[in-house]
């Protein structure tokens, strides 16, 4: 894990450093290729440069989300808004996560992805890469 993500966690409360922990390993584990850091004030996992997933405190509780999640066609994800092809799932404590749905949206995340590394470049147009 990226020490940047470790000192993260240790802020969190004990309940909340659970939980991301079991998100950061579960993460790393089923994209050891991403590179992570802390990146807009949270963890987040890139492959080439572009955002893939990463979480967030939030008042709902912990949300996971993934960049490209709308194009996954799963009902667990909650697509979140119109522009852009984001979709989250949110946590309150550790056993909501379920690990076999999250292994399956992490491999579908490095097989689906739009580019949001170029979104500036492309002036906020987003284009698929997968």
């Amino acid at each position: 894990m990226h020490p940047s993500i470790q000192a993260y966690h240790l802020q969190q409360t004990p309940e909340d450093q659970a939980i991301c922990t079991l998100l950061a390993t579960t993460i790393d584990g089923a994209l050891p290729e991403a590179d992570s850091k802390i990146w807009h004030d949270h963890p987040v996992w890139f492959l080439d440069g572009n955002p893939i997933v990463g979480y967030s405190k939030q008042k709902a509780g912990w949300r996971l989300m993934f960049w490209s999640g709308a194009s996954f066609e799963e009902e667990g994800l909650h697509i979140r808004g119109k522009k852009f092809k984001d979709a989250s799932v949110f946590y309150t404590v550790p056993e909501q996560i379920d690990t076999h749905a999250l292994l399956r949206w992490l491999n579908k995340s490095s097989e689906i992805q739009w580019d949001y590394k170029n979104i500036v470049k492309n002036k906020g147009h987003l284009e698929r890469l997968k």
